[in-house]
């Protein structure tokens, strides 16, 4: 009888280690879907794609992009953390869904931590504090005087959350009066800003860095805490005296919903790595500005959780209220 039991258990045991490891092995034997939570055209697209067929040629299964846009990115996160955590169903997250709609907003039917289940960081973009080119300054300290010897004439214009929260962040420490413009996309604010029409915003390089280059959009530091690759020789706000540590860093990164195996989240994580590591890949994204950091699942967590912290604390101190 001891010996029966123990065969049994062996058995047992046997069965569990197959179905573990069989488990990644046997993932994905059908179409993956993507839920970006943008419209399609925008560089976040074009990133979304390019991973989507690096993923096809691994797994030999379709990864197709669902786009779910609207609400700042909240329709496309509810109907992700809705889905079977079976990993069918993922999910391009960004820093305007993960790190400011939790204050931005009253109310979000997801948790911005807890309902995700991460996979890789995917690409920085580095974004660029401008100015119209006819503006009198040169630099972040310039501008802040000339916003203060002038105040309520100058403005700035954002059509996104980055824009938005970091001019208002610059200007509360700045302690200078200027109108807050709010339009339905950043394009329309830079547009603006080359006319004169408002004095300052914040662009992505993807999107500006024609514009900066053709002397219409005069760029006058980064947002991020360090410089960006891309741009080595422009200084950021934080190596300006009075704003150290100022960091508004826009990312983009790679989820599942909660609860999905871990096996097909270290399966998916590293077939994502592999893929950014490509040079044909590097090449593609740092054409549209983008700085490829591909993590592991805990170090995408990790991040994740202090890029909340610190997003709270930015938008509190540029006294942004929630709707």
């Amino acid at each position: 009888m001891k010996f029966l039991m123990h065969g049994i258990t062996l058995a047992v045991l046997a069965i569990c280690s197959c179905l573990v490891q069989a488990q990644p092995q046997s993932y994905p034997t059908r179409p993956v879907k993507i839920i970006l939570p943008f419209g399609p055209g925008s560089a976040t697209d074009v990133m979304a794609r390019s991973l989507g067929d690096e993923l096809k040629n691994i797994y030999n299964q379709p990864f197709v992009i669902d786009y779910k846009a609207g609400a700042s990115g909240q329709i496309g996160a509810e109907a992700l953390v809705k889905s079977a955590p079976d990993g069918y169903t993922l999910f391009i997250g960004t820093n305007s869904i993960h790190s400011a709609n939790p204050f931005l907003f009253k109310k979000l039917n997801y948790d911005p931590i807890k309902d995700f289940s991460p996979i890789s960081y995917l690409v920085t973009y580095s974004s660029v504090l401008v100015t119209s080119p006819g503006l009198p300054v040169s630099n972040v300290r310039e501008l802040a005087e000339y916003a203060r010897a002038n105040p309520g004439k100058l403005s700035y214009a954002y059509g996104n959350t980055i824009a938005q929260l970091a001019c208002a962040g610059l200007f509360r420490i700045a302690n200078a009066q200027v109108i807050a413009v709010p339009y339905k996309s950043n394009p329309q604010a830079a547009t603006d800003v080359i006319a004169g029409v408002a004095t300052v915003t914040v662009v992505d390089l993807a999107s500006s860095s024609g514009l900066i280059k053709a002397g219409k959009l005069k760029a006058l530091a980064g947002v991020r805490v360090k410089r960006s690759s891309l741009l080595p020789d422009l200084p950021t706000v934080a190596e300006t005296p009075g704003y150290e540590g100022f960091d508004i860093n826009s990312w983009v990164a790679f989820f599942g919903p909660a609860g999905m195996p871990r096996p097909i989240v270290d399966s998916l994580s590293s077939a994502t790595r592999k893929a950014l590591t490509k040079p044909e890949i590097k090449a593609r994204f740092e054409q549209a500005s983008a700085e490829l950091e591909p993590s592991t699942p805990d170090e995408l967590h990790a991040f994740m959780v202090r890029q909340l912290d610190n997003w709270g604390r930015r938008i509190r101190e540029a006294g942004i209220q929630p709707e």
